[in-house]
C-alpha cells in the first residue's frame, strides 16, 4: 500500500477527529440527527404548498420547482437559481441555504473568492489558516442524475426545508460553518420519463468527462463558479442495503491523498455510524470503484480536489423509507463538512500545493490495491511527465478547438507554441520514445499548475488499471478518442508559447452539397435501442445540422423507407427488430439496398442485422471478449472514402464489441492492429480474438452499399474522432 493513503474498510471503526460518534460530537456540538428539530415556522412545509408531506409520494418536476420558490421566498436563508436547461427545455434549478449574510450575491462572491484564494497553491500558509478558519465550506447534494431514481429530490427538498426553518443547534451548526448547495433534480426530463437517462438517451452519470449534455455541463460550471468540498449524489439500485464510501479497487491514481481520505475514512465512517445506530442494512466496496473520471463523484475529486460521494439505496423500498434514510444520510455528511470546514479547506489548499509540486517534478501519483485481496495488476511507470503536446492534421481544427475548449473550461492553462520546440526524448501517444520536434502552433500543457490531476485525467496515455475489474471504462484519454498527435515529455522546457485564448464552442461539420434523405432504424423499443438511436439524432442535431426521419422496424413492411437514400441501424436489438421486420420488411429492406440505398450500421444491432438477412457475406459475433470500455487503435485504408481526412490510423472505443469471423474479400476497410495498441485494460485473452480482425466493413450489395461497424463508433458521444467516419458513411460519395 502506497504510503501516501492510510485506508480504514467498514469492517473496523476509527475514532473520527470530526464526529467521534453520531451523540455528542467534539467541541461541544450537538448530535446531528438526534438532537430534536425546532422549527420556526416561518417557512411553509411541503405539506402547506403541495397538499401532502415530502415521503408520503413522490414530487413531480413542477412540484419540486413550486416548493423550491416558496421555501426560497419565506426564507432569508435561501436563494434559488437556475443552473442548466435540460435537452427537452426544462430548468434545472438549484438553491443555496445558509446565514443570510453568506447567501446575498455579495456574500456568495466573497465566500468564492475566499474558497478560490484558499485553493490556490501560491497562497502564504499564514492566509489559507484565517480563511479557513473563518470561510463557510461549500457543500452540495444532489438528487436525481438518474430520472428514474426518485427518492434523492424529496430528500434533499426535506433538507432545504430543515436548514430554512429550523432553529436549533444541529441545523445552527451546519448554517455557522456552510453553505448548502442542494440540486433536487438533476434530470427533469428524465424523472418525467421515468427513464434513467435524459432524452438524448444519455446516461449522465457517465457524462462527467466529455460533458456533452446541457445537464451535466451546466452543473460542472456551476461548480466551477462555486468551487466544492465536498458533492453527494444520491441514486438507487436493485439492492436491499444500502451503499456508500470505501469504494472498492480499482482507485485512479490521480486521486489525491486528500480527497481519498475523506471519502474513505472522514464521512464513510459518518455514514457507518449513522447505519449502526438505525440498525439499517449497508455495504462498502461491493464493485463501486473510483476510477473513471465520468460520475457525480469522481468529477468532483479529480476536477475540483473535494470529497465526491456517491449513495445507493433499494429502489423497491418505499417512498418514505428511501426519504427518511437520505434525508438522515445527507444530514450527517453535511454536519461532518460544516464542523470540519477549516480542516476541509486547509487540506484543499495542501492537495493543489502537492499538485503543482508533482507537476514540478514530472511525477505521477502512484496506484495501489487498497481493499480487495489480489495483487496489483500493473504499477504506474516510473516515468516523468513535465508537459503534454498534441496538435492536429490540417483539417482537424473542429477537433483540436473542441479539446482545447474541453481543457479551459477545467480551468487547466493551455498555450500555444510560438515556435516549434526540439524534445530530446518524447513519448507519443502510439508509446515510441525518442526524440520529437514539436511543430509550432501546438498546444503545451505543462503539468506545473494546480489541475495536474486533471491534466493526467484527460491527456493520459494509459491508465495503468490496478486490477482486473472495473465498474466502467478502462481508457478514456481526449487526445486518443479525438485522434490527435501528441505525447508527453519529462524534459523540463521553457518553450516561447503564449496563453492560448479562450476557445470558442466548435462549429458544426460543413453540409454536404446534395445531402441525402436520412432514416434512422429503431429496430426494437427496448432501453438500449432508445439510447442508441438518441444518441445518433443527438450528432444529427448539434454536429451534423442534418434533418433525419425516425423509423420503426415494423413500417418497413408498409413502405417506409420509401424516399430514403440512407438507412442508419444503431446498436442493440437484432432479435427483437428481426421479429418486428418481419419477412416482408427483411425483403423490402433488401430490395431498396439493392435498388441504391446505403445501409450503415453497427455493434448488436445494424451488423448484426446485415449478415443474418444475408445482405453481406460475412460472420459476426457476439462478443466473446471482456474488454470493458479500452482505446485500441485501428489501421485504416486510406483509399478509402469512409476515412477522407483521417489519416491512416484512427483510435476507437472498444466495449466487450461484435467480433468478425469472416468478410468478403475487398470489404475490408479498417483493422483492429497486431499487435493492438491499446490504453485502457486488455487481457492477452482478449488480444488474441482481436488483433488482426476487421475492424469496418464497406461492401456493394447489388447497386446498393453496406457499411458495417462491429463496435460502437458513436460510443455515448464519447469518440469524437469517429464522427468524422460517421459523417463520411452517411454523407460521403
Amino acid at each position: 500500500m502506497p504510503a501516501r493513503r492510510t485506508v480504514v474498510t467498514a469492517t473496523f471503526a476509527i475514532v473520527l477527529s470530526i464526529v467521534p460518534s453520531i451523540g455528542v460530537v467534539a467541541g461541544g456540538a450537538c448530535d446531528p440527527i438526534d438532537t430534536a428539530p425546532v422549527f420556526a415556522g416561518d417557512v411553509p412545509t411541503a405539506n402547506d404548498v403541495l397538499g401532502f408531506d415530502l415521503g408520503s409520494q413522490e414530487v413531480t418536476t413542477d412540484e419540486a420547482w413550486t416548493y423550491l420558490d416558496a421555501v426560497d421566498a419565506a426564507s432569508d436563508r435561501v436563494v434559488g437559481d437556475t443552473y442548466a436547461t435540460s435537452v427537452d427545455g426544462r430548468p434545472l434549478r438549484y438553491a443555496v441555504v445558509g446565514r443570510p449574510a453568506n447567501v446575498t450575491p455579495g456574500g456568495l462572491d466573497d465566500i468564492r473568492q475566499a474558497v478560490l484564494t484558499i485553493r490556490d497553491p501560491s497562497t502564504p500558509d499564514d492566509e489559507v489558516a484565517t480563511l479557513a478558519a473563518t470561510t463557510p465550506a461549500i457543500l452540495y447534494i444532489g438528487g436525481n442524475v438518474h430520472g428514474s431514481e426518485e427518492s434523492g429530490t424529496d430528500a434533499a427538498l426535506q433538507v432545504l426545508y430543515e436548514l430554512a426553518d429550523r432553529t436549533d443547534c444541529a441545523a445552527q451548526q451546519i448554517l455557522d460553518h456552510a453553505v448548502v448547495f442542494v440540486l433536487p433534480i438533476m434530470n427533469p426530463d428524465g424523472r418525467e420519463d421515468d427513464t434513467r437517462r435524459n432524452a438524448y438517451g444519455v446516461d449522465m452519470n457517465r457524462d462527467g468527462l466529455m460533458r456533452s449534455q446541457p445537464e451535466i455541463d451546466g452543473r460542472t460550471e456551476l461548480l466551477r463558479q462555486f468551487p466544492p468540498q465536498l458533492f453527494v449524489d444520491a441514486h438507487e439500485f436493485g439492492y436491499t442495503r444500502s451503499f456508500f464510501p470505501p469504494n472498492s479497487d480499482p482507485i485512479y491514481h490521480e486521486d489525491s491523498s486528500q480527497v481519498f481520505d475523506q471519502v474513505s475514512n472522514t464521512y464513510g465512517t459518518v455514514l457507518a455510524d449513522l447505519f449502526e445506530e438505525r440498525d439499517w442494512g449497508y455495504f462498502n466496496g461491493g464493485g463501486y470503484d473510483y476510477f473513471a473520471p465520468i460520475y457525480g463523484d469522481t468529477v468532483p475529486a479529480f476536477g475540483f480536489e473535494a470529497a465526491g460521494i456517491t449513495l445507493e439505496q433499494n429502489n423497491g423500498a418505499p417512498i418514505d423509507v428511501r426519504v427518511e434514510k437520505y434525508h438522515d444520510e445527507f444530514w450527517v455528511l453535511l454536519s461532518a463538512g460544516a464542523l470540519d470546514a477549516e480542516g476541509i479547506l486547509t487540506a484543499q489548499h495542501e492537495a493543489y500545493v502537492e499538485a503543482v509540486a508533482e507537476g514540478e517534478a514530472g511525477t505521477l501519483e502512484p496506484n495501489g490495491v487498497y481493499y480487495d485481496d489480489r495483487p496489483l495488476l500493473q504499477e504506474v511507470p516510473n516515468e516523468r511527465i513535465r508537459s503534454y503536446f498534441f496538435w492536429g492534421a490540417d483539417d482537424q481544427d473542429r477537433e483540436v478547438q473542441m479539446l482545447v475548449r474541453m481543457l479551459q473550461r477545467m480551468d487547466v492553462q493551455v498555450y500555444r507554441l510560438n515556435a516549434h520546440v526540439d524534445v530530446e526524448k518524447f513519448r507519443s501517444y502510439t508509446d515510441v520514445v525518442g526524440p520529437k520536434t514539436i511543430p509550432k502552433r501546438a498546444y503545451w500543457v505543462p503539468m506545473a499548475q494546480p489541475q495536474k490531476h486533471w491534466i493526467q485525467v484527460a491527456l493520459n496515455r494509459d491508465t495503468y488499471v490496478p486490477v482486473k475489474q472495473t465498474y466502467d471504462v478502462t481508457g478514456w484519454s481526449l487526445p486518443l478518442l479525438m485522434n490527435l498527435r501528441g505525447g508527453s515529455t519529462g524534459n523540463v522546457l521553457s518553450p516561447d508559447a503564449t496563453l492560448a485564448d479562450p476557445a470558442d464552442v466548435p462549429p458544426a461539420f460543413d453540409p454536404p452539397a446534395d445531402p441525402p434523405t436520412v432514416g434512422i432504424l429503431k429496430l426494437s423499443h427496448g432501453v438500449y435501442m432508445f439510447e442508441a438511436v438518441r444518441q445518433l439524432e443527438y450528432l444529427f442535431d448539434n454536429a451534423f445540422l442534418q434533418p433525419y426521419t425516425e423509423v420503426r422496424s415494423e413500417d418497413v413492411a408498409d413502405g417506409a423507407l420509401h424516399g430514403l437514400d440512407v438507412l442508419v441501424v444503431p446498436g442493440s436489438g437484432i432479435k427483437a427488430g428481426l421479429e418486428r421486420l418481419g419477412p416482408r420488411g427483411i425483403t423490402k429492406l433488401k430490395a431498396w439496398v439493392r435498388n441504391g440505398g446505403r445501409f450503415v450500421g453497427y455493434r448488436y444491432g445494424g451488423g448484426l442485422l446485415a449478415d443474418r438477412i444475408g445482405m453481406m457475406d460475412t460472420t459476426i459475433v457476439n462478443s466473446p471478449t471482456y474488454g470493458e470500455g479500452l482505446l485500441v487503435k485501428i489501421r485504416v485504408d486510406p483509399t478509402s472514402h469512409l476515412f477522407d481526412g483521417m489519416g491512416s490510423k484512427v483510435w476507437v472505443l472498444f466495449d466487450n464489441d461484435d467480433i468478425v469471423r469472416h468478410a468478403p474479400t475487398g470489404a475490408e476497410v479498417a483493422w483492429y492492429t497486431k499487435p493492438v495498441v491499446t490504453s485502457g485494460l486488455m487481457t492477452d485473452y482478449d488480444r488474441a480474438i482481436v488483433e488482426g480482425t476487421p475492424a469496418i466493413l464497406d461492401d456493394s450489395y447489388g447497386e446498393g452499399r453496406v457499411i458495417v461497424f462491429p463496435f460502437d463508433p458513436n460510443y455515448r458521444l464519447y469518440t469524437i474522432a469517429m464522427e468524422r467516419v460517421i459523417w463520411n458513411a452517411i454523407f460521403g460519395p
